[in-house]
């Protein structure tokens, strides 16, 4: 049974906006008394909130799917939807929110962090809020955006003061349950500790958190045993505890060759930028079990060495307690100077917020090749956001989305790439919406495309002149006379009869 994660996807769904409402006021004596159609409620946001009470991502592994609650939908005389309720979702401290590219989003390191993982969709306007002088009753509203559908990474970064690091079975675990109140599990195998395990130690005034990292083995830097997986909670931690098994019955194992290797696994993980490798932070040396009297042996022949080297050491016995004090406010004395070189440090660059300009363009137009000919795609918040608002089942609806864009500045853009009438434009990405480019046309001198020194609109219709009429309609008297003179010379031949010759001057009366 799985009882510790520190690394758990998220698959969040953030509620949809509501639709705006289209709805027309009708009073005694004034059957259309204007627009009154409500807005649509917002969607709720996914919070995530960094924790102090939260110690484990256990939750999320068994329950990764989380969604929040949708907008309501406007209604009639003004009455706006209902905001969906925002979700907010614990987090341990030292918990970090990457995307599925590993992307790093937030370091939710400080309690009472908050950070939107997924913000809610906006919800549409309604018919009221759409009217102007010069569209009083508008026969349409604003459809509610869709939140956002996506997945995030949390992964946990163990937030200790001091990391025990060693090989396994060195008695690290025992070490935490004899220096403070935590109860991890003991036994006598290795690999017994699966996950991170905590304390909190009292030296005197200053209290600290001891992290128990799983045993390091050789090799644990390319993902042998279960170091790799769990190296990255020392990252946050001040002080490294090298505590060594001088009581160890596998062969070819001593405390020298043991911190050896744990000094090159240590040096081979990469630490994240603007952070100490671990290697250059405050280390400290414990020869756990000197209560066995081969282990007191050992201790006492390895110690001049590691001193040598330019460690501090101390023989320390987790069943006996010997040695567990000096231990205890010597690891206090370095996370005291490790906060310290904290608080002396610059504060971090505050994060400024600037809005972006009234008339920034924030959108494209890229040409990709089709099988049919050019294809003009548009990217951008405000384009994509709009069609997602607009009901395309309604004339109206349409018509109001082609004026914003023409206000925005697409058709110039357009016709700067290249499109013309007829060409394929495609808003948004994927399949997105596809549409026949046709081009509104105010004075249409920027949509001349002929050559230099000419003008295609010359070769169109033109009006005719008084003279040209003049002339048409004499032509077409003549034709008139003539087709008199002909029928009379028929009748005179005797081809048709008088009463024809009279049903036929009727006909010709009527017609003039």
């Amino acid at each position: 049974m799985t009882t510790f994660v520190d690394n758990v996807t998220l698959h969040l769904r953030a509620g949809h906006g509501g639709n705006g409402c289209v709805s027309v006021r009708r009073e005694k004596f004034k059957p259309l008394a204007g627009p009154d159609g409500g807005n649509g409620g917002h969607g709720g946001d996914i919070i995530l909130v960094a924790d102090p009470q939260t110690t484990t991502l256990l939750g999320y592994h068994r329950a990764p799917h989380r969604s929040s609650a949708n907008g309501g939908p406007g209604m009639g005389d003004h009455r706006a939807g209902a905001n969906g309720g925002d979700l907010e979702l614990p987090v341990p401290l030292g918990t970090v929110v990457k995307d599925r590219d590993g992307n790093e989003l937030a370091d939710m390191s400080e309690p009472g962090m908050r950070f939107i993982a997924a913000p809610g969709g906006q919800g549409g306007l309604g018919n009221a809020a759409l009217s102007t002088t010069k569209r009083k009753a508008p026969g349409f509203a604003l459809l509610g955006i869709p939140g956002y559908e996506g997945d995030v990474v949390l992964e946990l970064k163990t937030v200790a003061d001091v990391a025990l690091v060693g090989y396994p079975s060195a008695g690290k675990s025992s070490l935490v349950a004899a220096l403070s109140a935590a109860r991890p599990k003991i036994a006598d195998y290795p690999f017994t500790t699966l996950h991170p395990n905590l304390g909190v130690v009292q030296a005197g005034d200053v209290r600290y958190t001891i992290a128990d990292v799983p045993g390091l083995i050789e090799g644990a830097s390319e993902g042998k045993g279960l170091g790799l997986e769990f190296l990255r909670h020392v990252e946050r931690c001040t002080a490294l505890l090298h505590v060594l098994d001088c009581a160890t019955l596998d062969p070819g194992r001593d405390p020298i060759s043991d911190l050896d290797i744990i000094l090159t696994e240590l040096a081979a993980y990469p630490v994240p930028e603007g952070q100490k490798p671990l290697l250059e932070r405050p280390q400290l040396i414990a020869l756990n079990k000197i209560d066995v009297p081969e282990g007191r042996e050992l201790a006492d022949f390895v110690t001049a060495d590691l001193e040598e080297r330019g460690y501090r050491v101390f023989e320390i016995s987790t069943v006996s307690h010997e040695g567990l004090r000096q231990l205890s406010f010597a690891l206090a004395e370095l996370v005291e100077q490790g906060r310290a070189e904290i608080a002396a440090e610059p504060p971090r660059e505050r994060i400024v917020l600037r809005p972006s300009a009234v008339n920034e363009q924030d959108y494209t137009v890229k040409v990709e090749g089709g099988s049919y000919g050019d294809i003009y795609r548009i990217l951008g918040v405000k384009p994509e956001r709009w069609v997602a608002q607009t009901d395309f089942a309604n004339d109206e609806a349409v018509g109001f989305l082609a004026d914003r864009l023409a206000k925005l500045g697409v058709e110039e853009r357009l016709f700067k790439a290249g499109a013309i009438a007829g060409s394929t434009v495609v808003i948004g990405k994927g399949e997105g919406i596809i549409f026949d480019w046709e081009p509104t046309l105010t004075s249409t001198a920027e949509l001349i495309t002929a050559p230099r020194g000419t003008d295609a609109r010359l070769d169109g219709d033109r009006r005719r002149t008084s003279d040209e009429r003049r002339s048409t309609y004499f032509e077409r008297m003549d034709a008139k006379a003539e087709a008199r003179a002909e029928l009379e010379r028929e009748r005179e031949a005797g081809l048709w009869k008088d009463s024809d010759h009279t049903e036929g001057t009727a006909m010709e009366t009527e017609e003039r």
